[in-house]
């Protein structure tokens, strides 16, 4: 290759190489443009307003929540008022499906802040259930009567005595027999009518979600209630995990959520009153229960202390069945499948005056647990995998440029390096013949 050849080859490289530096240039604030674009434009869409697309699915939520309830049918109840351990059997679940509609919204403050009425509904699923809960009979602590007997506590013994001898009168005993139904929903409660009519403002009805309606719906009872949380928890992040195809990361309480406050001060502010704390795993709820002394925490005394769990023969935790979680896309940061589990407890220890209470031994007996679950739907799964797909494209497009960029530079510089070959192979073999037709000159020859 001549020199005139190579300094046009080199000027042609370094040229292309400062075309591709300048397109990069160009591809990185471009996409940082793309990605401020991107996340202004997920913002408008993420935020409630009436002409964003989520907020037909923030009023009417179309992935469907179901609610299975697990009863703890009690086998060993003479065994236990005699000081022995307690043995419970699972039953369930029992499921429901519940519909959230959001009603009356209203605006307020330019946008910023907006009002709606949330009520749920529930209706029996029976496909995704054990048993018929109107015709399954479960044995249960009754709770009404704990209550009463938890808040006579503190009156005279001779009162608390007669007390306890009319509610024995009237059949009324620490644990009762009844269906899933009316435990659940409610029923009326013989020891309450009593009550009632003594004190019309204490409901007749007791039912663990409370019930105030029913209406026909579908050949399915459809009632109302009530959760049967009391507070709230934070999350903190588990795991990548992948759902219909999205990735998302998972988020559980940690274990020190319920913990006790002497192990976890900052949890000493969800004792009511303060310092009415219990060990880790539970939590006191009476204030939210009308004083009852309710206790909440996870399935099976999941992440609470051994000694709970050790109480009462047939739990067994686990973290796939008991743990509560959320999974979120991080790009748009919209839930796409959750659950929610809670245990709802009951403090029992011995009361003087009532005789049948005078052996057992304190325990925090579990009642009922809920999971709560709801997964994205195939459609919004569908739309949400298409709108992540542009949102990787549009954010990589700048990075797609420089890659053609530099492929092409790749295929410029070959095709040149060809072209230069073939020409200096054609250059030479047009030399050849000329160079054949040179002779060399013998010195000798010519001196004589």
């Amino acid at each position: 290759m001549t020199r005139r050849s190579c300094a046009i080859y080199a000027t042609v490289v370094a040229a292309l190489i400062v075309v591709v530096v300048l397109i990069a240039g160009i591809a990185l604030a471009g996409a940082q443009f793309f990605q401020t674009l991107i996340h202004e434009r997920l913002k408008k869409e993420i935020t409630l307003t009436e002409a964003s697309q989520v907020f037909e699915s923030w009023k009417n939520p179309p992935p469907p929540v179901y609610m299975e309830y697990y009863f703890f049918n009690v086998t060993n109840p003479e065994e236990f008022l005699a000081g022995g351990k307690a043995a419970v059997q699972q039953i369930g679940p029992y499921t429901y499906r519940e519909y959230r509609p959001r009603e009356n919204i209203s605006f307020l403050e330019n946008g910023t802040k907006i009002y709606a009425l949330n009520p749920k509904s529930f209706v029996f699923v029976p496909e995704k259930s054990a048993g018929n809960p109107e015709v399954d009979i479960v044995r249960t602590v009754n709770i009404p009567y704990v209550a009463v007997m938890n808040e006579l506590s503190s009156y005279a013994f001779l009162l608390r005595t007669l007390i306890s001898m009319y509610i024995k009168s009237i059949g009324v005993e620490i644990f009762m027999t009844r269906t899933v139904h009316e435990v659940l929903w409610g029923f009326k409660d013989p020891l309450l009518t009593k009550l009632h009519s003594m004190k019309p403002e204490v409901d007749e009805y007791f039912g663990l979600m409370w019930k105030v309606g029913t209406c026909c719906f579908c050949g399915h009872k459809f009632v109302y209630g009530q959760s049967i949380e009391a507070r709230s928890i934070h999350l903190a992040y588990v795991k990548d995990v992948e759902v219909k195809g999205i990735q998302a990361y998972r988020f559980a309480p940690p274990s020190d959520v319920l913990m006790s406050p002497k192990d976890n001060p900052t949890n000493e502010g969800f004792c009511v009153p303060a310092g009415d704390c219990l060990g880790t795993g539970v939590l006191k709820v009476s204030v939210c229960r009308e004083g009852a002394p309710i206790v909440v925490s996870f399935p099976h005394f999941y992440q609470a202390d051994p000694m709970y769990i050790n109480a009462i023969d047939g739990l067994s935790p686990n973290k796939e069945e008991h743990e509560t979680y959320l999974d979120l896309q991080p790009t748009t940061g919209v839930p796409i499948r959750a659950c929610k589990r809670a245990q709802l407890n009951i403090i029992l220890k011995r009361v003087q005056g009532f005789p049948n209470t005078r052996h057992i031994n304190e325990t925090i007996f579990p009642i009922m647990f809920v999971n709560e679950t709801a997964t994205i739907d195939d459609d919004s799964a569908s739309q949400m995998k298409t709108l992540l797909l542009i949102v990787t494209i549009v954010s990589n497009f700048p990075w797609l440029i420089v890659g053609i960029s530099v492929l092409l530079l790749l295929i410029m510089v070959l095709f040149y390096r060809n072209r230069q070959k073939k020409v200096r192979i054609a250059l030479e073999s047009s030399l050849n013949p000329l160079m054949n037709c040179v002779q060399p000159t013998d010195s000798s020859s010519q001196h004589r």
